[in-house]
């Protein structure tokens, strides 16, 4: 019985990190409803792990339940979403201040993952951008002994995540956010954990700005 049960949690864990990363990339959208019976089939699995990882990602807000309609992917308004940069704010900034010195092998991991979201920028190849770009803050978070809080932030970036795409089909968005990046590299690189905050703060408000006209429009489209 004990292993039954041990293949079942990872069953249900499996279901949980694929739905993470279809919402993630935008293959499951906004309102978009969640079919059991099609994810069960499509991981190879039974409905029992899809159900306990449905229920795992509704306590984390990353999905919804209605009765008699069944699990979608959860739709934010205006204020729920003002909530999530309010938390990443204060959250972040504790993370960034906590980061030790990072090695030259960290900060050429940071530097490979800042390129490629230059490279996916330059091809407006939105996805790779957006993957990449959450990539690169989060080989930053990592570093941090905050794991909860860490953990915490990741679920808040894939809340937010399905409203980004619009943003970025900006040119003008798109080489700030590349600018802000080399600034953010350089201040890691004289562990100036401060500046990185003040940094930081200033790129988040670009895609909360941007990010707000989304849900302002009544969310995402599917072609994103």
């Amino acid at each position: 019985m004990p292993s039954s049960r041990t293949a079942s949690d990872r069953a249900a864990s499996r279901v949980v990190d694929e739905i993470q990363r279809m919402i993630i990339s935008g293959e499951l959208l906004p309102g978009q409803q969640v079919r059991q019976e099609l994810m069960a089939e499509r991981l190879g699995v039974s409905r029992l792990p899809v159900r306990e990882g449905l229920r795992q990602l509704t306590a984390e807000g990353l999905v919804r339940h209605e009765h008699n309609v069944g699990y979608a992917v959860a739709r934010l308004e205006q204020f729920e979403f003002d909530q999530i940069y309010l938390m990443r704010a204060a959250l972040e900034r504790e993370v960034l201040v906590s980061l030790p010195v990072f090695d030259n092998k960290a900060l050429a991991h940071v530097r490979s993952l800042a390129d490629e979201v230059a490279e996916a920028a330059d091809r407006v190849d939105i996805l790779t951008m957006r993957l990449s770009n959450q990539a690169f803050h989060f080989a930053m978070f990592d570093q941090s002994p905050m794991n909860l809080i860490v953990q915490e932030l990741r679920r808040l970036w894939t809340l937010a995540m399905p409203y980004h795409a619009v943003y970025l089909y900006d040119p003008a968005a798109r080489i700030r956010i590349l600018e802000e990046h080399e600034d953010m590299i350089a201040a890691l690189a004289d562990h100036d954990n401060h500046r990185l905050v003040e940094l930081m703060n200033a790129h988040r408000r670009g895609g909360e700005s941007g990010t707000s006209t989304v849900l302002r429009a009544g969310g995402v489209s599917p072609a994103v």
